[in-house]
Order: structure tokens, then C-alpha cells, then sequence
């Protein structure tokens, strides 16, 4: 069984035990979040395409801990103008893990 859910303006597809890294979510670890934004849900009775979304179903997980990722430079240049900056960012997230698959 496995859905497709929407977080943090991103779609993963996911399966009861997968661990996913998701924008950051404003939640504590070891708490229980509710992903609503289901997509598509494929199980036993076959697969329930929701228009956008699948009336009834979420997708519980688990926060498993927060973090920030590898660092990107931002550098910008105009050639002749003596100008150019330069800019590190690290993007925050949230490690879930999925535990249940609710329609």
C-alpha cells in the first residue's frame, strides 16, 4: 500500500515505514503529525485518485528529529561593475517516519 502526499508545497509517495525528509514542520520530535493532503492512495481495493485530493484519507507519521541540509552557495556577479556577493544557505527539515495509511 502506498500514497502520494503533499507537504510543504513538495509530493512524495510513500509507504507505511518509509523515512522521508520533509520542509520543516513545526512540531516537537517523538510527536504525531497528520499529513491531509493525499493525493492518490493505492492498496488492496486498488487505486483512489482524488480530485484534488482523496476525501477521508491521511497519512500519520512520526517526527523523528529536525536538522539542516548541505550547504548551497548563492554567488552573484556583474562582470565590469566591480560587483558580486556571496551567500551560503542551509535549508531546514523535518524527518518523518510514516506509520499508517488511513482512507
Amino acid at each position: 500500500m502506498y500514497a502520494i502526499v503533499g507537504t510543504g508545497g513538495k509530493q512524495y509517495k510513500v509507504s507505511v515505514g518509509d523515512v522521508l525528509t520533509v520542509e520543516k514542520l513545526d512540531a516537537a520530535v517523538g510527536d504525531s503529525v497528520t499529513l491531509d493532503q493525499v493525493y492518490l492512495v493505492s492498496g488492496d481495493n486498488g487505486v483512489q485518485v482524488g480530485s484534488p485530493l482523496v476525501a477521508g484519507a491521511r497519512v500519520i507519521a512520526k517526527v523523528e528529529g529536525h536538522g539542516r541540509g548541505k550547504k548551497i552557495v548563492v554567488f552573484k556577479y556583474k562582470p565590469k561593475k566591480n560587483y558580486h556577493k556571496k551567500q551560503g544557505h542551509r535549508q531546514p527539515y523535518t524527518k518523518l517516519r510514516v506509520e499508517a495509511i488511513e482512507v
